[in-house]
């Protein structure tokens, strides 16, 4: 025998799958990652006791000031980020809610990311060095360059890397530093012709670099909006393209000149 249910105890019933689903929806997995600002580590000084930077077969320049690579760190590929985390997360300045792909492009495990994060570090190194020689007018030369930097994948040191091989061997090009004394941070990756790449998560590597004490942020030019965006106070940005122009903007800014802003 069928019976009637009154309204309300109907609607109460039918709510219960809406009730389950929704539950279900708000803790289930989400594919993004939660990012926040990283370390910074100096590639003209040490990292982990060890030089970052190693030059043999020419002499190197003591280093004026400081030019801090930036990092993120985000969730690990593996944690589970659902619609609380995105919600809690979301309109926080110190925290960036972002796609888990343009954190972790590449690989399904842990392992396979981390893997193809340290061959990216490697390329960008190799990047960086050859970009560093060739605008010396040294690639030719019997030098040995060694970079080191430990617990840090990814391609996007390779504009400081590249940066802080020009000011040990170089400095400004006439007898100076590229720094000025200054503590200038930057991100962007590098290829062999010198060219600058966007990284992402500059707005979180920004707050990175003014915490620990830089003035100047060298951001990739593609970027500039991003990094406008939460932009510590007391932190002027610098949009490059690629490490020539570079030079001539940390020129400038040391010889008290016009350089280009965001």
């Amino acid at each position: 025998m069928l019976s009637r249910l009154s309204r309300p105890k109907a609607l109460a019933v039918c709510a219960l799958p809406a009730v389950a689903l929704l539950a279900t929806a708000l803790l289930a997995p989400l594919p993004f990652a939660v990012a926040q600002p990283g370390t910074t580590a100096d590639v003209l000084g040490r990292n982990k006791g060890e030089p970052v930077i190693t030059i043999k077969g020419a002499p190197s320049r003591k280093a004026e000031g400081r030019l801090l690579m930036t990092t993120i760190v985000a969730t690990g590929p593996d944690a589970q980020v659902d619609f609380g985390d995105v919600l809690d997360n979301w309109f926080r300045t110190d925290r960036a809610v972002m796609p888990r792909d343009s954190v972790y492009p590449s690989g399904d495990t842990t392992e396979e990311i981390e893997r193809h994060n340290l061959d990216d570090m490697t390329e960008s190194q190799d990047s960086a060095t050859a970009a560093a020689l060739s605008y010396l007018g040294r690639a030719d030369e019997d030098l040995d360059v060694r970079l080191k930097l430990a617990d840090v994948g990814g391609p996007s040191a390779g504009l400081l890397f590249a940066l802080g091989i020009v000011d040990k061997l170089d400095g400004d090009g006439a007898g100076g530093g590229l720094t000025g004394g200054r503590t200038i941070a930057g991100t962007g990756t590098i290829d062999a012709d010198g060219r600058v790449g966007a990284v992402g998560g500059v707005e979180l590597k920004t707050q990175a670099a003014r915490r620990d004490g830089a003035s100047v942020f060298l951001v990739p030019e593609d970027e500039c909006s991003q990094a406008k965006a939460e932009l510590p106070e007391g932190l002027r940005l610098i949009p490059v393209t690629d490490l020539k122009g570079t030079v001539k903007s940390l020129r400038a800014l040391e010889q008290g000149r016009k350089v280009p802003s965001c």
